[in-house]
C-alpha cells in the first residue's frame, strides 16, 4: 500500500484503481453498444467546471472518472471505426504502460524499463529486417520521428561540407531542397520548418497512376535545381502514403540518393509493418539500406498513442545531431559512481537515448511494444497485417462487384478509397452526396470511415488497422454506404 501524505490528496492506495479497470473494460464493450458515444453533451457541463478551492478528496475523481469521462471517451477501438490511421491500444501495451507510469516514470537509469527500450528496440529491427547496428530512438509519433530523423539527415549533409550545424549553425550561402511526393504526410514540411530549412523546401514531386512518386520526374528535377546551386539535403520515401497506402519506389529512390550524394529517409509511420505481408514485400526493397526510418507502434502495432520511432543508421550522427550539452547536476552525479562499478539504479543513466532524440525526461514507451510483441510475437504480427490488408482487398472486390460504388484507389495496403456513385452524376454532384454519406455514417458509429480527395473526387476511406475488426464489418461498410446512398436519393 502506498504512504498517503496529508498534503497530497492525489496520492493513494492503488488498488482503487481496480475501479477505473471495471469501467474500462465496460467501455471496451463494444457489443450492444452506442459505437459513437453517447450524443447527448450533458457530460459537457459536468466537467467544464470552476476548479474547487478544497479538494474533493480521491474518492470523488474516481466517482467522476467512472460515470462521466470514460463512458464519454473516444470509441475509435470499436470494430466498426476504420477512421485515419488510428485505434484504441490492446490489453497488454496498456498494462505494460500503467506499470510505466508507476514502476518506470523516467526512461533512462539502470532499470528495467530502460533496458526493455532497447530490446524493444532490437525486436523491431529483428521483426521488420533493419540492420542490426542501427540506433533507435522511441518519441511521441511520427511527427518527432520524422523531425528527429531528417534532424539526422541535417546534420550529415551539413558536415559534408564541413560545418557542424549542431554547433554553429547553418551555413550562410547554401540552398538546401529535401525532396517528397506530393503524397508525402504534412509533418515532412513541418519539420522542415523546425529545422530551418523552411517549408518552400519541400519540393513535392508528381506521383503515378498508382499514387507513388515518379521516379522520371524526381530525377529531373534533382539535375535541374542541382544546376542551379540547390543542395539536396534528403529525399523522403514514403512507405504507405495516409491518402491512399501507395508506396514509392524505394530501391529506385535509393539509386538516386547514391547518385546525388544524399540521404534517403523512409516515412513509414503508417506502413512500415505492412513488409510483413509478402503479398507486397517487395514493394519495401531497399529500406535496409536508407538511412533512416520512422515508424509508429502506435497504429498497426495498437500500442497507445504517444509511441513513435526514429532507426538512424549512424549512432554517432545521432548524437551529434542531439545530443544535450553536459551539465554538473546530470552527468556529474551519475559518473560519481567509484570506477564506474553501479551499485545503484542511479549511479548510471543507463542507456542515453536523451541524447538521441528532442526530450530529456520521458515515459519508458519500449515496455509497451515489448509486451505486444511478446504477447503475440512474429507470427502474430504478420497475421494481423496480412489479415488487414486482405480486409482492403475484399473491400476493392466488393466495391468492383457493386453497379452503385466505385473504387478510387486500389488496395496495396490496408486502405481502399471508394465512393457511391450515381449514373449521369457529375463529380461535384456525387462529391456533396458522398459527404452526406460520410456524415451520416459518423451520426451512427456503426461503421466509421475517415475520407479524402482524391483528383477532386471525395472519397470514402477506410483504412484497416484495428485488430478488433472483422470481416463483417468490411463488407457492412459497403453494404450500409450503399443503403443510406439510396435512402438520400429517395428523399430528394
Amino acid at each position: 500500500m502506498l504512504v498517503s501524505y496529508p498534503d497530497d490528496a492525489a496520492f493513494g492506495d492503488l488498488t482503487s484503481l481496480a475501479r477505473i479497470i471495471e469501467a474500462l473494460d465496460q467501455f471496451n464493450e463494444f457489443v450492444g453498444s452506442d459505437p459513437a458515444g453517447r450524443r447527448s453533451l450533458e457530460w459537457r457541463e459536468k466537467l467544464r467546471v470552476s476548479m474547487p478551492d478544497q479538494g474533493e478528496g480521491l474518492e470523488s475523481v474516481l466517482k467522476e472518472l467512472c460515470e462521466t469521462v470514460i463512458p464519454n471517451g473516444l470509441r475509435n477501438g470499436h470494430p466498426g471505426f476504420s477512421g485515419w490511421v488510428t485505434t484504441s491500444p490492446t490489453t497488454s501495451g496498456t498494462a505494460a504502460t500503467l506499470a510505466s507510469t508507476v514502476a518506470g516514470s523516467q526512461r533512462f537509469w539502470v532499470q528495467a524499463f530502460n533496458l526493455l527500450e532497447e530490446v524493444s528496440l532490437d525486436w523491431l529491427k529483428r521483426l521488420l529486417g533493419f540492420p542490426s547496428t542501427w540506433q533507435g530512438t522511441y518519441c511521441t509519433g511520427g511527427s518527432s520521428a520524422n523531425l528527429i530523423a531528417l534532424g539526422a539527415a541535417r546534420q550529415w549533409a551539413v558536415e559534408q561540407q564541413g560545418v557542424d550545424p549542431a554547433m554553429t549553425g547553418m551555413p550562410d550561402g547554401m540552398k538546401w531542397r529535401i525532396y517528397a511526393s506530393s503524397e508525402v504526410h504534412h509533418v515532412v514540411n513541418r519539420a522542415a520548418a523546425v529545422l530551418g530549412i523552411g517549408r518552400r523546401s519541400v519540393v513535392p514531386i508528381p506521383v503515378n497512376s498508382r499514387r507513388e512518386l515518379d521516379l522520371g520526374a524526381l530525377e529531373s528535377r534533382l539535375r535541374a535545381d542541382r544546376e542551379e546551386g540547390w543542395l539536396p539535403m534528403s529525399l523522403v520515401a514514403t512507405a504507405g502514403t495516409v491518402n491512399t497506402g501507395a508506396i514509392d519506389p524505394i530501391r529506385g529512390m535509393l539509386d538516386l540518393a547514391k547518385e546525388f550524394g544524399t540521404w534517403l529517409h523512409v516515412d513509414g509511420a503508417y506502413g512500415m509493418f505492412g513488409v510483413l505481408d509478402s503479398r507486397v514485400a517487395e514493394l519495401y526493397d531497399g529500406v535496409a539500406e536508407a538511412d533512416s526510418v520512422a515508424l509508429d507502434p502506435h497504429k498497426w502495432l495498437a500500442a497507445p498513442v504517444g509511441n513513435g520511432v526514429a532507426m538512424v543508421r549512424d549512432r554517432a550522427l545521432l548524437g551529434r545531431a542531439f545530443t544535450l550539452e553536459p551539465a554538473s547536476y546530470l552527468e556529474g552525479s551519475a559518473d560519481s559512481a567509484e570506477q564506474h562499478i553501479v551499485q545503484s539504479p542511479f549511479d548510471d543513466f543507463g542507456v542515453p537515448y536523451h541524447d538521441f532524440n528532442l526530450d530529456q525526461s520521458a515515459p519508458s514507451r519500449g515496455v509497451q511494444v515489448w509486451a505486444i510483441l511478446k504477447e503475440i510475437g512474429r507470427k502474430g504480427m504478420i497475421e494481423r497485417v496480412v489479415r488487414h490488408n486482405s480486409f482492403a482487398r475484399r473491400l476493392e472486390e466488393v466495391v468492383r462487384d457493386s453497379p452503385q460504388l466505385e473504387v478510387l484507389s486500389p488496395a496495396v495496403l490496408s486502405i481502399c478509397c471508394f465512393r457511391f456513385i450515381v449514373d449521369g452524376q457529375d463529380d461535384e454532384s456525387l462529391n456533396s452526396l458522398n459527404r452526406r454519406i460520410a456524415s451520416a455514417l459518423r451520426a451512427e458509429g456503426t461503421y466509421v470511415p475517415s475520407t479524402t480527395m482524391l483528383e477532386g473526387r471525395f472519397a470514402i476511406r477506410p483504412c484497416y488497422i484495428n485488430p478488433r475488426a472483422r470481416l463483417d464489418d468490411v463488407e457492412g461498410l459497403a453494404s450500409r454506404v450503399i443503403e443510406i446512398g439510396n435512402n438520400l436519393l429517395a428523399s430528394n
